[in-house]
């Protein structure tokens, strides 16, 4: 095949000359007699077979001195084998990614080139791209796609000393896989090869974006022969969707925020969906929920394909009928991407598990293609330009052609059934009589066998007059059940004529010798059914195979379809408003997604205003007082309008954010034996190199791991390197000092929680109220960690000498500064010109109401310059 004819170099070094056995496949996504369960469960086989296999723990890289040669031998197929997730099935994310990775030498140090392949998806992604010293790029990429193994050339961790990138890899990624294999793998001219014989025609413009980029080609050269050797199978040609994906295309969050921020995994509990994916996952396939994962950890940053998402959403609000009949048909895809991935590999050896696969799969690609027909005809009425080109890929002909194909063949009534034993009956009945003569003579020597069975068990039922009732699963063929419930057994215990007698609640589970011959018998003819079925399908697969990449079209979508009706659930369960995207960040009334969604309570919305004249807002307040959560609630309202969603908002503006970056916590790190300070600095530090113009920037608390003087002194350090950029940065700090800083930067604002104070019942302490409302200016609130400890059980007598302490300690630091006529003069001065800016690129008001808002400018302006001279 192509991927044989490509790269298949000589066996590995030190092995010896008599050919290796074949390596089984190592990644089981092998199709099961049921699709029932929940999507992705794989196992891995034993890989004593490779040349490479080593320790084989997670978290100690395994080092492959080479490949066995690509034509040496054949396994058992399997690997072509795999099962189709039902649409009930979408289920927790299940690592099915490898990743190649390779670094330029020499001057080219920092060049990273990176090719992924998901084994359950026939997608290629290829990237390149230049990364700093810290390798942040690449670390989030990553975490992003959530690898189960990664590959490096072996040159990486040479004579017991890994390269930095190597290490870093290493020490991120304890729990996969890591393999090193041979430089000369990594071969750009092979990778080269690969893609022209293996991308489908739809998809070969990404040839002209890739012939330069070296880096990416190696590793997709490493990548495909890698597959292919652990697969032990070889992608068809032309039949790979290939694209390259840059870093400027979405917005980049690296892994520590995307934790903070609890977009996918929930700190607290990983099993519990009180994430922002919880919250926004009303998918009904595997795609849609693999989609809206990728977009919320890479989000959008392109207006014009963010606002057509979202005029679908709208249109999908705003016609019910189509919202639910959409739903309706959605919900019935099965796994597109999987499906097609296992219809375009080729097992490089015949076996019973493979001919089950190809049969069962080509009931699931005719389920598929029934339903083409209704999803066309339900996006007729649509009016948006995405629904209405969605509508127009899926007229494709190629659609109708291999479902006539198919019907030649295949019986009309064949469809994909939950349960094994109906879809084992499927699989045997599925090519129509009279198509092959001995096939017809084995479908009535199995149902003769079947009949016998049901008959046997019938009248051992009448022998010892008990209710029994035949029943099947996958691993056990044909048993019998008796509920224990009304029935009575001779001298009181089962007859010995039954065996491997289990119990399950109230049910017997047991077989007899005759049961077990019948089933032997049973799986005899069931080989020779699949094998003759098989020869069918093959040869309607060949006819068929020219048309099948149209499926490409119809795997995205229906992806794309089913995120955005899971966008348009979640605003009919909430309110939830279109945001616009500006120069801005504006939101009204704006509550936590999260939050809401877990609170008995509707949460207390806030209003958030940043532009480029206040860039800067430093957020003060108690304990308690609602700090984080706004922090994070701005944060997540920021990736759900750049995913195309509506927000959770009265009103919503936002700037598009290239990058977002959040240092919250203060909890140290065991395993890098990093102190609570040290762990502060180090993700301080990454935000300080990767920090442009158009980043988001969330700190909550920095500087508390050590003394309060280094404290408020690193603070206002990094504040003033922060306060260079154009980003939009909030800052919750617990160090007043820190509000100073709007007298010596205009584009500095405070803004503070509110507390109430209420006298107890007793009268021996104010209780405080939190309001849990956003205010204006730096927070009054002086000593609200000694109130909190006041209502604590700590003794009064403790609390009493700590307040006398923090007085004393008080009046001899606190300096309050004052602002300078100077200072308030520059600070109108930059409110006005940065007010001028925004009307010029923004405004849409006409002439006269121009003339009075610019009037209305130019007032406020003289009034404070008039304030700044009277103080002076």
């Amino acid at each position: 095949m192509a991927a044989e004819a490509a790269g298949g170099g000589s066996g590995a070094p030190g092995l010896s000359a008599r050919p290796a056995p074949p390596p089984p496949p190592r990644y089981a996504f092998g199709l099961l007699e049921t699709p029932r369960f929940a999507a992705g469960s794989e196992s891995r086989s034993s890989s004593s077979g490779r040349p490479d296999s080593g320790s084989g723990a997670a978290g100690g890289p395994r080092t492959a001195s080479g490949f066995t040669p690509s034509g040496s031998g054949s396994g058992g197929g399997g690997g072509a084998a795999g099962r189709v997730t039902s649409s009930s099935a979408v289920s927790v994310h299940v690592a099915s990614v490898i990743v190649a990775l390779v670094e330029g030498r020499g001057l080219a140090r920092g060049e990273i080139g990176m090719a992924s392949i998901d084994l359950k998806s026939p997608e290629l992604v290829l990237s390149q791209f230049a990364d700093n010293s810290t390798y942040a790029k690449v670390i989030t990429k990553l975490q992003i796609l959530s690898p189960l193994e990664i590959i490096m050339p072996n040159t990486t961790c040479d004579k017991g000393s890994g390269t930095k990138l190597f290490t870093l890899v290493t020490e991120n990624f304890k729990n996969v896989a890591l393999s090193t294999v041979q430089r000369k793998y990594f071969n750009e001219t092979k990778g080269l090869e690969y893609i022209e014989q293996l991308c489908t025609p739809e998809f070969s413009t990404v040839l002209m974006e890739v012939q330069m980029k070296y880096y990416s080609l190696a590793a997709a050269a490493a990548l495909l022969k890698y597959v292919e050797f652990i697969q032990n199978t070889v992608y068809a040609p032309k039949s790979l969707k290939v694209i390259f994906k840059g870093s400027e295309q979405t917005a980049m969050i690296d892994s520590a925020s995307a934790q903070h921020l609890e977009l996918i995994i929930n700190n607290r509990d990983p099993r519990n969906n009180h994430t922002l994916y919880g919250v926004l996952n009303y998918t009904k396939t595997a795609g849609g929920s693999r989609r809206l994962r990728s977009n919320i950890l890479e989000p959008l940053v392109d207006v014009e394909t963010i606002n057509t998402r979202l005029d679908c959403v709208q249109e999908l609000l705003e016609d019910e009928d189509l919202f639910f009949s959409l739903q309706s048909v959605i919900s019935r895809f099965l796994d597109t991407d999987q499906l097609l991935s296992i219809l375009v590999q080729i097992p490089k050896q015949d076996t019973i598990q493979a001919a089950e696969s190809k049969i069962t799969n080509l009931i699931y690609l005719k389920h598929t293609l029934e339903l083409v027909e209704p999803l066309q005809e339900i996006l007729k009425s649509c009016k948006t330009p995405l629904l209405k080109a969605y509508c127009s890929s899926l007229g494709d002909s190629r659609f109708s052609l291999i479902l006539e194909e198919i019907k030649t063949v295949i019986n009309d009534d064949t469809r994909y059934i939950k349960g094994c034993l109906n879809m084992r009956t499927q699989k045997c009945y599925a090519v129509r009589p009279n198509v092959n003569e001995f096939l017809d003579i084995a479908r009535r020597t199995y149902a003769e066998i079947v009949d016998d069975v049901a008959g046997m068990i019938v009248q051992l039922g009448e022998k010892y007059n008990l209710p029994l009732k035949t029943s099947f699963s996958t691993t056990r063929g044909f048993f019998i059940q008796l509920s224990c419930e009304g029935a009575s057994f001779p001298n009181g215990q089962l007859p010995s004529e039954f065996m491997k007698v289990t119990m399950l609640k109230n049910t017997y589970n047991f077989t007899t010798a005759d049961l077990i011959k019948m089933n032997e018998r049973c799986q005899e003819s069931l080989r020779e059914i699949y094998h003759m079925t098989y020869l069918v399908v093959c040869k309607l697969l060949t006819e068929i195979y020219k048309h099948i990449h149209c499926l490409y079209k119809l795997s995205d979508a229906v992806s794309m379809l089913d995120m955005l009706l899971s966008f348009a659930h979640v605003c009919t369960l909430s309110d939830y408003v279109r945001p616009e995207f500006t120069d801005t960040l504006a939101i009204k009334q704006g509550h936590h997604p999260i939050l809401e969604k877990i609170s008995m309570e509707k949460p207390v919305a806030n209003n958030t205003y940043i532009s480029d004249e206040n860039n800067f807002v430093i957020v003060t307040g108690p304990n308690m007082s609602g700090k984080s959560t706004y922090l994070k609630q701005i944060a997540l309202c920021q990736i759900i309008a750049q995913i195309g969603s509506f927000v959770p908002a009265e009103y919503a503006s936002f700037r598009i954010a290239d990058q977002i970056f959040t240092r919250i916590g203060v909890d140290d790190d065991i395993e890098t034996n990093s102190s609570t300070f040290m762990k502060e600095m180090k993700e301080i530090t990454y935000i300080m190199h990767n920090v442009t113009d158009k980043s988001l920037i969330i700190i909550d608390e920095l500087g508390r791991g050590t003394s309060t003087e280094e404290g408020i002194g690193i603070c206002h350090a990094i504040c003033e390197f922060l306060l260079s950029f154009k980003a939009f940065t909030l800052f919750a700090t617990h160090f007043l000092e820190n509000c100073q800083l709007d007298a010596l930067y205009p584009n500095v604002e405070n803004n503070h929680f509110e507390v109430q104070h209420n006298r107890s019942n007793t009268g021996n302490y104010n209780k405080i109220t939190y309001t849990y409302v956003l205010s204006k200016g730096s927070t009054e609130e002086k000593n609200y960690g000694l109130k909190a400890a006041e209502v604590s059980s700590l003794p009064p007598s403790i609390v009493v000498d700590a307040k006398d302490i923090a007085s004393h300690i008080t009046k001899q630091i606190w300096q309050k500064q004052r602002n300078t006529a100077e200072s308030v003069q520059q600070r109108a001065m930059h409110h006005l010109a940065t007010r001028l800016i925004q009307a010029a690129r923004n405004s849409c008001l006409d002439p006269d109401r121009l003339r009075m808002y610019l009037t209305g400018l130019k007032k406020r302006y003289e009034a404070e310059c008039l304030t700044a001279r009277q103080s002076s």
